[in-house]
């Protein structure tokens, strides 16, 4: 689990001492490696009575064109600049370059945030 809490350095270094212990609502969750695959969701609830939608699996992209937005069946990954290990593993994050029906794409969205895959054309 991440913590999200004050960083235990200063801005020049020095180290902070702690006034108290982490707290349940300071710790994050597992990052969603949403891959390529048969679509598949997950709800998550989060705070202040609202819902996520995680994708854990996605097959199409929603490509915006000139013409307007088009559905686009992705193929692989073909880089990840987050991480090149997940251009291996076919995992998609925002700013992955996707192989798709309609060219190669460039993630725009949060897929494990939002729950869907949206992109521009790469020229």
């Amino acid at each position: 689990m991440k913590y999200q809490g004050r960083s235990p350095r200063k801005r020049t270094g020095g180290r902070r001492r702690n006034f108290r212990n982490k707290r349940k609502h300071e710790l994050g969750r597992e990052s969603t490696e949403t891959q390529v695959g048969e679509d598949k969701r997950k709800t998550v609830d989060t705070r202040g009575n609202t819902r996520k939608v995680r994708a854990i699996d996605v097959e199409t992209a929603t490509v915006a064109t000139d013409d307007g937005a088009v559905a686009a069946e992705i193929e692989n990954v073909a880089e990840n600049p987050s991480n090149p290990n997940y251009a291996r593993r076919n995992i998609i994050t925002k700013g992955a370059i996707l192989d798709t029906s309609e060219g190669r794409v460039r993630v725009t969205s949060r897929p494990g945030q939002d729950g869907q895959v949206n992109g521009v054309l790469v020229d």
